[in-house]
């Protein structure tokens, strides 16, 4: 671990951050360049005392998970990541785990999208990043592990997941769940990640296994559908996804589709974080 390093490299990467690039307000006394350490640590979700102790060069040496979160919450691109990786004294995620990190291009949208609820997903339906939006409308996505960071899995094994959907929609949803992970199996067709989670798929459900064998192909680039949000009720959303050149990763933007929604939406920011649905609701 380059402690020295390290800690200059976090430090300048912070300096360099424009505070309204990651949605905070750039106040008249403001005095420190860029971004305020206390600032670093609510976007990634770690304590101050321990980014101070980062940046003076004497902190332990951080886990690949505070590594990431760090990454996210500074905006570094793939480059700066591997190196915040090496300096660490960690060898940078493979394939999957790089995958599995939202692009700093894919954030620095969604600190633009403001009010408007936006998040990043993996082609696989694992929420990379979300804005706070994004986080009142369907909850922290952060807490999943194992097979659980998939949407489409907890849709078929989850009755939760379900439950924020309206009856008459779910067979919709599944239908499109299922066609989006046959266009992902096409493309990554020697990937085991993939394989092997269509085949704990096939396992777990049987509405899975009867949709799977239907072998409908589509990637979902818009939708509408209906949340049934515990807090404000009913809210409709359109739903427009942009997927990156290489289909690793997408953006999925929701607006509301009807004056009530926006309504609800508009109260749902006034209450703020308060409580969540024990499970998240999907992204997707």
């Amino acid at each position: 671990m380059e402690r020295v390093q390290l800690a200059d490299f976090l430090r300048r990467r912070r300096e360099a951050i424009r505070p309204a690039e990651v949605g905070i307000a750039d106040g008249p006394r403001r005095r420190t360049a860029g971004l305020r350490r206390e600032e670093v640590a609510m976007l990634a979700g770690m304590s101050v005392d321990y980014v101070v102790r980062l940046e003076q060069g004497r902190s332990s040496q951080p886990s690949t998970q505070l590594l990431g979160a760090l990454a996210r919450a500074l905006r570094l691109s793939e480059d700066e990541r591997a190196h915040l990786f090496h300096l660490a004294g960690h060898r940078p995620p493979p394939a999957e785990g790089v995958a599995r990190l939202a692009r700093a291009g894919l954030i620095r949208m969604l600190d633009l999208l403001g009010d408007t609820p936006a998040m990043v997903l993996s082609d696989l339906g694992e929420v990379l990043a979300q804005n706070r939006a994004a986080l009142l409308l369907t909850g922290d996505h952060s807490g999943f592990s194992g097979d659980d960071r998939y949407a489409v899995y907890r849709w078929f094994t989850d009755p939760a997941a379900r439950a924020v959907n309206p009856p008459e929609e779910r067979e919709r949803h599944s239908r499109q769940f299922v066609a989006d992970l046959r266009a992902a199996a096409g493309r990554r067709s020697t990937d085991p990640v993939v394989a092997g989670l269509v085949e704990r798929l096939q396992t777990a459900s049987a509405d899975f296994r009867r949709l799977w064998a239907e072998h409908e192909v589509a990637v979902r680039r818009a939708d509408r559908k209906t949340i049934l949000h515990p807090r404000v009720g009913r809210l409709v959303m359109d739903c427009e996804t942009l997927v990156t050149p290489d289909q690793t990763q997408e953006l999925l933007v929701l607006t509301p589709a009807d004056a009530e929604t926006r309504e609800r939406l508009e109260l749902l920011r006034v209450l703020g974080i308060e409580e969540f649905p024990t499970r998240p609701a999907p992204g997707q």
